[in-house]
């Protein structure tokens, strides 16, 4: 980053490689500063101190990994198709896990818990939405709103855990999130 200026977008990008590789832990203005290139001095111009920096890199974290996603599916016109895209957003790529992770390792920190909760509501609301809008009553569209999402976050520790246990070329990529469709939107079982 020499020669040039840095900015908040900067630190909160490093911050969320940190977070990645190091937990919450990792977020601090002065080892930032040092991976930056940068003097301490030009984080606290821009951070208030680490709390600061760690309340925007959860911001920018909540942006990126719920509103942006949920944004790029909404580019598609039937409900099937926004959910199928959603899991191939979500269940295709390892990388943003290991960020997902370390925050929900941190979930009862005063400064990620509020935006985990507002992230999880979000998420499972705009699930339960496509399940409505994919025929399924209020309360069965809830309950595969939590599967879908309890799905994704058993995926992001099994990918964290043991990568070469998830899907790795495409075609398996492709047969898996079809299988995780599958199960989604069959009809529920009858007991007897």
């Amino acid at each position: 980053m020499s020669g040039r200026r840095l900015n908040r977008d900067d630190w909160t990008a490093e911050a969320l490689r940190a977070l990645r590789g190091g937990g919450l832990a990792a977020v601090a203005i002065e080892p930032l500063a040092a991976r930056l290139g940068a003097t301490k001095g030009s984080g606290y111009w821009h951070f208030r101190g680490r709390d600061d920096l760690i309340a925007a890199t959860v911001a920018r974290w909540e942006a990126e990994h719920t509103e942006a996603v949920i944004a790029h599916v909404e580019s598609e016109a039937a409900a099937i198709d926004r959910l199928r895209e959603l899991l191939r957003v979500v269940l295709g790529h390892v990388g943003p896990f290991t960020v997902e992770l370390a925050l929900l390792a941190s979930a009862d920190h005063p400064l990620v818990a509020p935006t985990l909760r507002r992230v999880t509501r979000r998420r499972l609301d705009y699930l339960t939405a496509l399940f409505t809008e994919l025929g399924f009553d209020p309360a069965r569209s809830r309950r595969r709103a939590m599967l879908a999402y309890t799905t994704y976050l058993g995926h992001a520790q099994l990918a964290r855990t043991d990568p070469a246990a998830v899907p790795a070329g495409e075609e398996e990529r492709r047969a898996y999130l079809e299988s995780v469709l599958a199960a989604l939107l069959a009809p529920d079982g009858h007991r007897t």
